[in-house]
């Protein structure tokens, strides 16, 4: 009975079109390229609508298809400096370009039928859009269903004083979203905060009136989080990751990196004891100063762990790439430490010389490290991150927050702690835990399986309303 079901339903998928678009950032991308597979996987078409901007190689994706959209940004806000200034002018000049290109799409009989459009929640202007043109619209939240439980409180905690932060207030706990503290809101240095609080209310307050959110978590990781969601929120929700865990499952995959992946960081791990190394990265945007640089340095250094750094062209203010590096400094450790400008991170992180994992705590690295079993040291840079790795190192129990700054010495304790001493046994069982946890949703009757039917089943519903109105 169910495979005659399925049967049906694979012929009803059949030569029915979605229509997705990217907020055109690296982290932003990859999983709507992921979820763009895992669809695709199901029976659907699939068309990407791209900004110039970041936009990707359509010979590495022959099974989709492109639209690129020509967003005019000023040359000095293409360089994504102040990132809430960018997010901000992406929803006020794509509206018509976007908007053009979905009703050329939703005109051209010779293609399959468009049964919804799915845009990532932060480029919130294509609610309007959507309605406009009466398409069916979801969204795809990239992030964690945590953060977003905070970017929904942004009202509640201007009108309670804590937005815009205070220095003074950042050890402040937050009595409404425990564990929280005041230092731990999603917020980015903007030249004009309102700014950012419009871009939040904007993201959230679209995302309710859309037709349901798509998101790359798992139930048994945060269904707190989502069960409040489903609350405030008001629309369904189909939390179907891990999504690059749940592609792997159905086919091949084709890289959605913007940088070149170095591969020789693969062989140098093959050359490493199991679960000694440290792996070290910071995510496409993050930077930091000389200083900085030079103290993760000599932190890694005096832990006297193997470690591989990914040190991203641009991460140094002032520097191109390790040039504030001492001469000879990594010959000084006698093999012990490998640079390089960028990694294939989830290959590394299912690594078996990998032990434990420093990062920015974006919601793709913090999930694939969750996927891989590796535990982590956290150094959130920027709006989620700062959740993500409270929730990492205390809801979790999954990883170490570096609270008191870039410090040789404290780097040097927090490996210790994470990698040697018996702090790091317990965090490795409960991470361990949590991996298991993320391979049996994906199982035939695992949740996010689950809901990637749910969802099939729900995209297949709105269609009738595209029909209805072309």
């Amino acid at each position: 009975m169910d495979r005659q079901i399925n049967s049906v339903e694979m012929e009803q998928r059949k030569g029915r079109r979605l229509v997705l678009f990217p907020l055109p950032l690296q982290g932003h991308i990859n999983p709507m390229f992921d979820l763009a597979n895992i669809l695709h996987s199901r029976g659907f078409s699939i068309t990407i609508i791209h900004t110039t901007f970041n936009s990707p190689n359509p010979s590495n994706y022959p099974h989709f298809t492109f639209r690129i959209i020509s967003e005019d940004l000023p040359e000095n806000n293409r360089c994504t400096k102040d990132l809430i200034v960018f997010v901000s002018m992406l929803n006020a000049i794509c509206g018509s370009p976007f908007r053009d290109c979905l009703a050329d799409l939703l005109s051209d009989t010779s293609e399959e039928p468009i049964a919804c459009l799915i845009s990532d929640a932060i480029l919130y202007f294509t609610q309007d859009v959507a309605n406009e043109l009466k398409v069916p619209r979801m969204v795809l939240r990239t992030g964690a269903a945590s953060s977003f439980c905070v970017f929904s409180s942004f009202p509640l905690l201007r009108e309670k004083g804590y937005l815009p932060i205070q220095d003074s207030q950042l050890e402040e706990p937050i009595v409404d979203l425990p564990p929280l503290r005041v230092k731990d809101l999603p917020v980015i240095h903007t030249n004009d905060p309102e700014d950012l609080y419009n871009v939040v209310v904007g993201m959230v307050e679209q995302s309710k009136a859309s037709n349901g959110m798509i998101w790359n978590t798992f139930e048994e990781l945060e269904w707190t989080s989502l069960a409040t969601l489903h609350q405030k929120l008001g629309v369904p929700l189909f939390p179907i990751g891990p999504f690059h865990k749940c592609f792997a499952v159905t086919s091949s995959t084709t890289s959605s990196s913007l940088l070149t992946h170095d591969q020789s960081c693969i062989s140098w791990l093959d050359k490493q004891d199991p679960k000694s190394v440290i792996y070290v990265s910071f995510g496409s945007l993050a930077s930091i100063s000389e200083t900085q640089f030079l103290e993760i340095a000599w932190g890694l250094a005096n832990s006297n762990q193997p470690f591989l750094w990914v040190v991203r062209p641009g991460l140094v203010h002032g520097s191109n790439w390790v040039e504030p590096l001492p001469n000879g400094f990594l010959e000084t450790l006698g093999g012990k430490g490998h640079i390089v400008k960028w990694a294939p991170q989830q290959q590394v992180l299912a690594h078996p010389s990998v032990g434990a994992f420093w990062t920015h705590n974006g919601w793709n690295s913090t999930l694939e490290s969750i996927c891989e079993g590796v535990p982590m040291v956290c150094m959130p840079c920027f709006t989620d991150q700062k959740v993500n790795a409270r929730y990492v190192s205390e809801v979790w129990g999954i990883g170490l927050q570096l609270e008191k700054g870039l410090e040789r010495g404290e780097i040097q304790r927090t490996i210790k702690r994470l990698m040697v001493d018996k702090d790091g046994e317990n965090i490795r069982e409960r991470m361990l835990n949590l991996k298991e946890k993320s391979n049996l949703c994906l199982s035939e009757s695992g949740s996010s399986k689950q809901a990637l039917d749910s969802l099939v089943h729900h995209i297949l519903s709105l269609e009738s309303l595209t029909f209805r109105t072309h």
